[in-house]
């Protein structure tokens, strides 16, 4: 709920737990164990945004979260808490929402051109090796330098089977390609494309500030991401946030401490974000995490533990939700004395002890105070949704879709003269490399052909066409022409000694003029 400026998340038996608007993009986090409520608060965080005018973004991995797009349902238990904590602002209400499908089935579709994702998203995307990852940062490179747009996966295809002709000449310029770590990415964007990911690179791009959007109330939309199908491989799920958040980054204006953020980005199953991931890329993540915030964008990381999240992001997250927590290991006992020291104690609470003892619904809450200081944690009640909690049909939701301003905008693809057509045409002008021991007709040139006429007028025959016959040798072309005999055998007349024996000294285009003058 949204009251006074601040977002009211959750109650004690005497006390409100307020979010700052202000202090609401300096990051957070919100864990637990699967089934404790961090969907149902972060429904109840995204709400509140919304009737502050704040829009947000958030994949939603299981399909419940689709509901805040309706009127919230009265329950025994709803009605049970709002009596409790005397809620008189509350009511049962729907908020904007647009839906998206990099798949194009369930929300508006998703594009963006291959040269835009970049090689370092797309290497996470195919799976493959850092040797594999700088051969692709090979082709971006060729495909920069030499004006080929990679807009779409035919373009990225067209252009490995360019650079694969031409393996040794490139290895030359930019670095070692090899015919294997071709053939491993040909493969995995084959795999890429029977999952339908496909349909994600090209055109029309997605423009991000669609995302930044009211409607007439004044409500911020909320971005949901259909992502059930697209959870169901983690690789694909995590890269693609990670390309929205770095797209996100790189194209907002730095514009520092505003009033209120420009927007809020919810990071569900964050953990996936970080398995395995390299130091070298973890570094740029823990950067656009530092920075993003300057840009006006919060950034909210939703797991099951904070151990899922790396130390250095931890640092940056001033906002924090803990929900139950399991301690049955030593590994897991640990973990949970890790989270209940990483809040500002409460002489009142045991936080470690309350962390295992968290009913559903129930959480240890710490947000930051307008000054910047974290606020003691405190034990209490998150909100229940004014929106649906659920699940929706696919009639309401294609009845969302259509009324959205958005619609039609991107379903139609485009497909511009990019590098795969530049390609054919390269190589419809190339010229045929005949195979060895074929032969062909080609033109003479200026020299060869007053030679040829020489000749002919010496031994009595007519001028001959303009072209000759070549015969195709390991890597030169050779001029098959008929022996030079007479009626009387293989001897050469007087004519031809005498133009032979001038060539080799004063070249073709005297021994013509001497031969002509002597048959004048």
């Amino acid at each position: 709920m949204y009251l006074n400026n601040k977002l009211l998340i959750a109650k004690t038996p005497d006390k409100d737990i307020n979010l700052s608007l202000k202090m609401a993009n300096r990051h957070g986090l919100i864990t637990g164990a699967t089934g404790t409520g961090k969907t149902v608060t972060a429904k109840v965080m995204i709400e509140s945004l919304s009737a502050a005018g704040v829009p947000t973004f958030i994949a939603d991995v299981k399909g419940d979260i689709a509901g805040t797009a309706l009127i919230g349902q009265e329950t025994n238990f709803i009605k049970k808490r709002i009596e409790e904590y005397n809620l008189t602002e509350y009511s049962y209400k729907a908020y904007p929402v647009h839906f998206f499908d990099i798949y194009g089935e369930n929300g508006h579709p998703i594009r963006a051109k291959v040269s835009d994702v970049g090689y370092q998203i797309l290497s996470i995307m195919l799976g493959l090796t850092e040797a594999q990852e700088g051969v692709l940062a090979i082709l971006f490179k060729v495909a920069e330098d030499e004006k080929l747009e990679l807009s779409n996966l035919e373009d990225l295809k067209a252009l490995l089977n360019y650079i694969a002709d031409k393996r040794k000449e490139y290895t030359t310029k930019y670095g070692t390609v090899t015919t294997q770590s071709i053939g491993v990415i040909q493969r995995s964007l084959l795999a890429l494309e029977s999952e339908g990911l496909g349909s994600f690179f090209g055109e029309p791009e997605f423009n991000i500030n669609d995302f930044i959007e009211k409607d007439s109330n004044g409500y911020g939309y909320v971005n949901i991401l259909d992502a059930v199908k697209l959870f169901s491989n983690p690789d694909l799920y995590a890269s693609f946030l990670l390309w929205l958040l770095t797209r996100l980054f790189n194209e907002s204006e730095e514009v520092g401490d505003l009033d209120k953020p420009k927007m809020v980005f919810f990071f569900d199953e964050a953990h996936l974000l970080f398995n395995g991931m390299p130091d070298y890329r973890l570094k740029r993540i823990v950067q656009v995490v530092k920075l993003i915030r300057s840009r006006g964008i919060g950034l909210y990381f939703i797991s099951q533990s904070p151990s899922d999240i790396p130390k250095d992001i931890m640092n940056q997250l001033g906002n924090r939700v803990q929900h139950n927590l399991h301690a049955y290991t030593p590994e897991e006992l640990k973990t949970v004395k890790a989270a209940a020291q990483s809040f500002r104690e409460n002489p009142n609470i045991d936080t470690e002890k309350a962390i295992t003892e968290l009913k559903t619904g129930e959480a240890l809450i710490s947000f930051q105070t307008d000054e910047g200081e974290p606020e003691i944690v405190e034990r209490c009640n998150v909100l229940p949704p004014e929106s649906y909690i659920g699940t929706i049909t696919n009639d309401e939701r294609s009845r969302i879709i259509k009324s959205s301003s958005l619609y039609g905008k991107y379903d139609e693809v485009i497909d511009n003269h990019s590098a795969e057509e530049k390609i054919k045409e390269m190589a419809a002008q190339a010229p045929v490399e005949a195979p060895k021991g074929a032969t062909q007709t080609v033109e003479m040139s200026d020299e060869e052909y007053e030679r040829a006429c020489t000749l002919a007028r010496l031994n009595g025959r007519p001028l001959p066409e303009r072209t000759k016959t070549v015969v195709t040798e390991t890597n030169k072309e050779t001029v098959k022409e008929a022996p030079k005999t007479t009626k009387k055998g293989n001897k050469k007349t007087f004519a031809e000694k005498l133009e032979t024996k001038v060539e080799n000294k004063i070249g073709n285009k005297i021994a013509s003029k001497i031969v002509n003058s002597l048959f004048k």
